[in-house]
C-alpha cells in the first residue's frame, strides 16, 4: 500500500487472525478495515455448494463488498469456479453479456512484454456473439489497463485462412469488422497458438476450453524449460561457471518472464470489478494482483467497460445474420 498512497482496503476472513497482522504495520493504521467472516471458501469446495451455502464466508462478502459500493474491486486468492459463481450470483452480469469471461496476461515480444487473452475458463464454450464480445472486452481491458490505444485483436483458430474452423469462428470473423469500428480496435483476422506470444497482435480471443488449455501448457512448458536450464548449468564445474558468469543475463530473462509480474486474471462482464490471483502466489504476486486491482478503479474500468459492450452490441446485433421467422433458415446463406 506504500506505492498507492489513495488505496484504502476491506480485508475479510478471521479478525484473530487478521487485526494482529494489519497491526504490525503501521503504514496500514486507518487505511485498512478488517471485516469477520467465520469461514472460507476451500479449494475443494463446489461452485454449486458455495452458490448456496457460500453466505457468511470471506470470499461472499469480498464480492458483497463490490455490490454494496464499499469497494470498488475485489481481489481473491481463492478457487477460481467459487469465485465466479459468487460473482456471477452477487453482481450479476452486464447488460448485454451472454458469458463473462476471465482474461489473462501472455508473455509476449510485444513492447509491454504481455498479450492478453480471454476466455481462459470462465465457460468451456463461446458461439460467434461471446466472440464478438470478447473482443470488445478484450479491447477495453488493453485500453485502459495496457495503455494500448488502439489494441490488436484476433481470433485464436487452427490456421489463418479464413475457410478454416468451426463455424462460430467463422461467423465472428466475418462480423468482427463492424464491431472493431465500433470499439476502436483493429482486427487481424485469425491467429494459431503460435501467434500467442508474437508481436502481431495485442489481444487473443477464444473459448474458455481452448484458452484454459493453451494457458495450462504455456506454464507448464516455461516451467519445463525453467527446469532445463537449472539442470543444464549444474552437470559440471564449467556449466556452473558459465551459469555464473550469465547471471546478469539470466536474471534479465526471469524478470521479463517473471508471471508474478501480471498475477492476475480479471472478470470481465460483471457488474463490478473482480481480480483472480493464483492461489499459490507470493507476496510479490499478490502485490502485483492488487496493484491492478487499483488501476483498474483508478480509470474507472467497469463504466468504461460497460460503455464498450452496450456499443458492441448495438453493431452485432446490426450485423448479424437475419433468420427468416416462417422457415428458420438464413436466407444469405
Amino acid at each position: 500500500m506504500a506505492l498507492h498512497p489513495r488505496m484504502d482496503a476491506v480485508l475479510h476472513g478471521d479478525e484473530a487472525v487478521l487485526a494482529p497482522l494489519v497491526a504490525r504495520h503501521p503504514i496500514l493504521n486507518n487505511r485498512c478495515t478488517v471485516r469477520h467472516a467465520d469461514r472460507v471458501v476451500t479449494m475443494h469446495d463446489k461452485p454449486a455448494q458455495v452458490m448456496r451455502h457460500g453466505a457468511g464466508t470471506s470470499m461472499w462478502g469480498a464480492i458483497d463488498s463490490v455490490k454494496d459500493g464499499e469497494a470498488t474491486v475485489a481481489v481473491s486468492c481463492g478457487n477460481t469456479g467459487a469465485l465466479m459463481a459468487v460473482s456471477m450470483l452477487r453482481l450479476r452480469k452486464l447488460p448485454g453479456v451472454n458469458r463473462p469471461a476471465i482474461a489473462c496476461m501472455w508473455p509476449s515480444r510485444n513492447p509491454g512484454g504481455f498479450n492478453l487473452m480471454l476466455d481462459v475458463g470462465a465457460d468451456v464454450k463461446a458461439e460467434a456473439d461471446d466472440l464478438l464480445q470478447y473482443a470488445t472486452m478484450g479491447a477495453s481491458y488493453a485500453r485502459n489497463g495496457m495503455g494500448l490505444a488502439r489494441p490488436r485483436i484476433g481470433i485464436l483458430n487452427v490456421g489463418t485462412e479464413e475457410h478454416k474452423g468451426r463455424a462460430e469462428l467463422k461467423e465472428a470473423h466475418e462480423r468482427m469488422p463492424r464491431v472493431a469500428e465500433i470499439g476502436s480496435f483493429d482486427y487481424v483476422g485469425f491467429v494459431e497458438g503460435g501467434d500467442l506470444p508474437s508481436n502481431r497482435v495485442d489481444v487473443i480471443v477464444t473459448d474458455g476450453f481452448t484458452g484454459n488449455v493453451a494457458l495450462k501448457t504455456g506454464e507448464g512448458t516455461a516451467k519445463l524449460i525453467s527446469d532445463f536450464m537449472r539442470d543444464a548449468f549444474q552437470v559440471g564445474f564449467w556449466s556452473k561457471v558459465t551459469a555464473v558468469l550469465a547471471m546478469s543475463s539470466l536474471k534479465r530473462l526471469q524478470k521479463r518472464m517473471d508471471p508474478r509480474r501480471v498475477n492476475g486474471g480479471v472478470f470481465l462482464g460483471l457488474n463490478g470489478t473482480v481480480v483472480k490471483s493464483h492461489g499459490a502466489a507470493d507476496a510479490t504476486g499478490v502485490a502485483a494482483a492488487i496493484g491492478l486491482a487499483y488501476q483498474l478503479a483508478q480509470v474507472r474500468f467497469i463504466e468504461r467497460l460497460a460503455a464498450r459492450v452496450a456499443s458492441a452490441e448495438r453493431a452485432g446485433q446490426d450485423d448479424a445474420p437475419k433468420t427468416d421467422a416462417a422457415t428458420g433458415s438464413n436466407p444469405t446463406e
